[in-house]
């Protein structure tokens, strides 16, 4: 059944309820001549005569009369389906499913989805991290985050803020084994390398070198395919790494890992928020893309200045030589 033929049946059984066929165009958000041409064609589609009208009074046929009763209980019920969907889409109680890479992010997710839940009991989050990119719109997505972002249709992208490669140790790997120098140095430390999850590739570092950022192999001491296990392992003293700016940025700052050289940091990528057309969206989709944008967008809780980050690394160097 199309659209036109149900508003038709609504226009009917209006017309039949305020016992005027102007007053349900009114009620239906339509001209009395758009209102007037509908009913014919339902009659006509119908094959029968529904009402008789004249220019003041309207009165139902037998048939209109039999086509009421039919009729009657299933315009309500969907009048009653439309009335809950548009309530449902201005409450924030109900599901709200997020799609993110399982590299790395979990420290930028989780906080807020978990401010989010505090705010909105009623919300029922589905959060699914993986670094395949998948279907939008298959796999039914609210809200996304990417690193880097490649277009598709009927997606919004808002870029957050750069991702930044940094090469860094934890102080006991460099009183040990001492400072690199410079990126040939890396082939006479014991480095860590991140093993792609699907491809099972061993990644090169991407590194910056006069301005353009490069794709360097260095010899892994040691490798994972799971970026938590790649941080603990740098942390431990392990290996130096080269750690995304999310997972890295509280260590730098505390103290527990050093950046070295700094010069190098990859920063060409960004993480985006991707999502659907906001005026379609449920009011706790629109709520939790604003709260993203407020908490992450140029936000500095993990982007680490050219000032700060070679602040802490001559930090780092002369706290190593006065120990």
């Amino acid at each position: 059944m199309s659209i036109n033929e149900l508003r038709a049946i609504a226009t009917f059984a209006k017309a039949v309820e305020f016992g005027s066929l102007r007053k349900a165009a009114a009620a239906q958000g339509m001209s009395p001549q758009a209102a007037s041409q509908a009913l014919m064609q339902l009659e006509l589609h119908l094959g029968v005569r529904l009402l008789h009208r004249t220019t003041r009074h309207i009165a139902l046929t037998d048939e209109g009369q039999q086509f009421l009763e039919s009729a009657q209980p299933a315009v309500a019920a969907l009048e009653r389906a439309l009335l809950r969907v548009r309530a449902a889409k201005d409450e924030r109680a109900g599901p709200l499913r997020v799609v993110g890479p399982r590299s790395t992010f979990l420290p930028v997710l989780w906080p807020l989805v978990n401010e989010f839940c505090r705010q909105n009991p009623g919300v029922q989050p589905d959060v699914h991290l993986d670094d395949r990119i998948g279907n939008w719109v298959q796999d039914r997505v609210d809200v996304g985050f990417r690193i880097g972002f490649q277009a598709e249709e009927g997606v919004i992208a808002r870029r957050l803020f750069p991702l930044q490669l940094i090469i860094c140790a934890a102080p006991a790997y460099l009183e040990q084994h001492g400072f690199p120098n410079s990126l040939d140095d890396l082939s006479l430390h014991r480095c860590c390398a991140f093993r792609h999850p699907a491809s099972g590739r061993l990644l090169p570092w991407s590194v910056k070198v006069d301005g353009e950022v490069v794709l360097r192999d260095v010899p892994p001491a040691l490798s994972t395919n799971d970026s938590e296990l790649e941080v603990e392992a740098v942390l431990s003293g392990q290996a130096i790494g080269s750690l995304a700016n999310i997972s890295a940025a509280s260590h730098i700052r505390s103290g527990r890992l050093v950046p070295l050289l700094t010069g190098h940091v990859a920063d060409n990528i960004s993480v985006f928020v991707y999502y659907g057309s906001r005026t379609d969206q449920p009011s706790r989709v629109r709520a939790f893309i604003d709260l993203a944008i407020g908490r992450l967008e140029n936000s500095t809780d993990y982007v680490l200045s050219e000032k700060e980050l070679g602040t802490a690394e001559a930090n780092g160097r002369k706290a190593i030589r006065q120990r």
